[in-house]
């Protein structure tokens, strides 16, 4: 994307890659969600795509998670504003696309990192990486999964998941329901291909039609619900444990709650 070389953007047999690649671990951050953002807009609106992947360009990681030294740095309403840009914009893009959207992730997923995989149609991984919430054990929640996880998965497995922070191997994900299947990491890039052509092949038209009528059916209030989540998030990262969490953090050391 020009100027600013954090995603890679290919189109070929009318499936557009998104790869992100910000080392060391696709941290997102306001220029990095934007470049996402503006890589769905562009395969939305090109005529000649009509499925999309998005994965990572990073050996050995999909998305580490939210950029924490720039929610540390920021102010209450930088983050908010970012918070608003990450959650509600990501979900609307998602929402309004008109096309399948697939995340093949190829490597570690945490946080933020989740949020782009389930926010996609269709979600492939890697059978030899993991995926989890570890956002609890920096002083803050992963805010957004108490909507979907719950539903997805049933309460009580979800809690678990959200609040011990432990990540889960992907063939575990894929008997929760969290991702659709898991494929040898040599082979997964073939094979989201390969599902991406087969919706490819669709009627373009049948497809947009009928994936808008699926996301409104399933949409439910499920984005106010994510609304509610952000004003907690922001009240977590305002609290002395929620600092003290994002400081140890990037010290490197264990977190003194207060």
């Amino acid at each position: 994307m020009p100027g600013t070389h954090r995603v890679d953007y290919e189109v070929r047999n009318r499936v557009a890659t998104i790869a992100m690649n910000r080392p060391k671990v696709n941290a997102i951050d306001i220029p990095m969600i934007d470049a996402i953002h503006a890589a769905l807009r562009r395969a939305n609106a090109d005529p000649d795509v009509r499925a999309v992947i998005l994965t990572s360009a990073l050996p050995g990681m999909y998305c580490g998670g939210m950029d924490l030294r720039m929610a540390y740095e920021g102010t209450a309403l930088d983050l908010r504003a970012f918070l608003y840009k990450f959650y509600i914009e990501t979900m609307n893009i998602q929402y309004e696309m008109t096309k399948p959207t697939i995340a093949a992730v190829n490597g570690p997923a945490r946080g933020a990192g989740m949020t782009l995989s389930i926010v996609s149609d269709i979600v492939l991984a890697a059978d030899d990486i993991d995926m989890g919430y570890p956002e609890i054990d920096v002083g803050v929640i992963p805010a957004i999964h108490f909507v979907h996880l719950p539903r997805q998965i049933g309460r009580h497995k979800a809690f678990e998941l959200l609040f011990r922070g432990k990540p889960i191997p992907a063939t575990e994900a894929v008997a929760l329901g969290i991702a659709n299947h898991a494929f040898p990491r040599e082979t997964l890039m073939e094979r989201a291909m390969e599902m991406a052509l087969e919706f490819a092949a669709k009627s373009p038209v049948v497809m947009a039609l009928g994936r808008t009528s699926f996301m409104r059916a399933n949409d439910l209030d499920y984005r106010r619900n994510v609304e509610n989540q952000i004003e907690t998030l922001c009240n977590i990262f305002s609290t002395p444990d929620g600092k003290e969490g994002l400081l140890a953090f990037l010290e490197k050391r264990a977190p003194r709650w207060v």
